[in-house]
């Protein structure tokens, strides 16, 4: 039996994965913490995992004013990573011990690339580490790096450049707290100005190579395994839920997850005129008490048990949701607010399994209901997408994250 620390800070979409991994990995014998917001216990405890709570809660980040600044920052990377240093640089020193603390014992830590907090702990403790990477992180001369779009523009060469310059940016903005941090906690020198990239270390990228096929310029380090996916086959709807699926045709589902707008309720206004427009029934996600005979509401149903009952779905473009919509095999809208977003849009209408992102600051009734109408009426679209998510279901992520993670113990 090993002992396992999985880094997941984040919203939902970054938790459900690692709580789907550290849920295998323990019905296997092995003991599993998870370093995650308060705010996800329940998740974590029923999965039967145990929980390191980090005292930040992502929703709450979300919704002050650097929160609203952030989620207006687009793709550009020097807003989207200046936002979270903003953010989260009057509590890094605690979170940077309570991260310490909860590695105690660990035989191996597993954790995404911001902060690299995997690397600095596992070299501290002398145990192995590997990242997670929830989009393509990873160098490459095949596409520039999901934050900077436009290096495509000049071929291979910029392309790889991107990754390098988004990584140079995350360093110049956590260098003044790792690198105190390293010398004074942890006790290892202070890594250099221009930082030193974690070329070799062994990666475990979670999305499908049937949605990021993999470059040919990846190293063996970089395992793409697949999502990761936290299924609940024991979950029943309620009977307003149920009932509302049999009254008709199949509903479209529109929600933003844990992105916070501004101004929430006349976003909600305008999804249910735009759905309205779109001459479909919907299912958004808000208060059950404002369902309607054409729209009803949830607050947290499971996106497995949900989505392939839908006719389509429109969301915000988060890693987590875009799988679980790809999976379903139903038609994808994706109206991103910031950070990876975009990319997961313009992936999925490459694929062919839905249009053109619509960014959500650009977001009107009639572009929304526009696209809504394409997703639910273009027969090659749903073919694609039900094709799509017959190859994501036939894969085991989780399973072959598991041969990785043995292979470093």
């Amino acid at each position: 039996m090993s002992r396992i620390v999985i880094f997941a800070a984040g919203s939902r979409g970054d938790i459900q994965p690692c709580v789907a991994l550290g849920r295998a990995l323990r019905a296997r014998g092995d003991d599993v913490r998870l370093v995650a917001s308060a705010r996800y216990s329940p998740m974590v405890v029923a999965a039967g995992l145990e929980l390191a709570p980090l005292t930040a809660d992502p929703t709450e980040i979300l919704e002050s004013d650097a929160g609203q600044e952030l989620l207006a920052g687009g793709r550009n990377p020097v807003k989207f990573l200046g936002g979270f240093r903003r953010i989260l640089g009057p509590m890094a020193e605690r979170l940077l011990a309570e991260c310490s603390d909860a590695c105690k014992g660990a035989d191996l830590i597993l954790g995404p690339t911001l902060g690299f907090l995997p690397r600095h702990l596992g070299e501290h403790l002398g145990v192995p580490w590997a990242l997670i990477h929830f989009q393509p992180s990873e160098p490459t001369g095949a596409f520039p790096h999901p934050f900077v779009p436009q290096a495509r523009v000049l071929g291979p060469w910029a392309n790889r450049a991107s990754f390098l310059a988004v990584d140079q940016i995350a360093w110049q903005l956590s260098r003044p707290f790792i690198n105190p941090w390293r010398d004074r906690s942890l006790g290892l020198p202070r890594l250099p100005l221009r930082g030193r990239r974690t070329d070799g270390a062994p990666v475990l990228a979670c999305f499908s190579p049937v949605v990021v096929p993999r470059p040919g310029d990846w190293a063996s380090n970089v395992n793409l395994t697949g999502y990761w996916f936290l299924d609940e086959p024991e979950w029943e709807p309620p009977g307003e839920l149920a009932e509302f699926l049999a009254a008709g045709p199949a509903p479209v589902y529109v929600g933003f997850g844990s992105m916070v707008p501004k101004d929430a309720e006349m976003t909600g206004m305008a999804v249910r005129a735009a759905l309205k427009l779109a001459g479909v029934r919907g299912i958004v996600q808000g208060d059950p008490a404002r369902s309607d005979e054409d729209v009803f509401a949830v607050r947290d149903v499971p996106h497995s048990w949900l989505f392939p009952r839908m006719a389509a779905v429109v969301h915000h473009g988060g890693a987590g949701t875009t799988a679980a919509g790809l999976r379903a095999g139903v038609p994808t809208v994706v109206c991103p607010f910031f950070g990876d977003q975009p990319y997961w849009g313009e992936r999925v209408a490459a694929l062919g399994a839905g249009p053109a992102p619509l960014p959500f600051r650009a977001m009107t009734v009639p572009r929304l209901a526009s696209k809504i109408r394409r997703a639910v009426r273009d027969q090659g679209m749903a073919d694609r997408a039900s094709e799509l998510g017959r190859r994501i279901r036939d894969e085991d992520g989780i399973g072959r994250a598991q041969e990785i993670i043995d292979s470093l113990l």
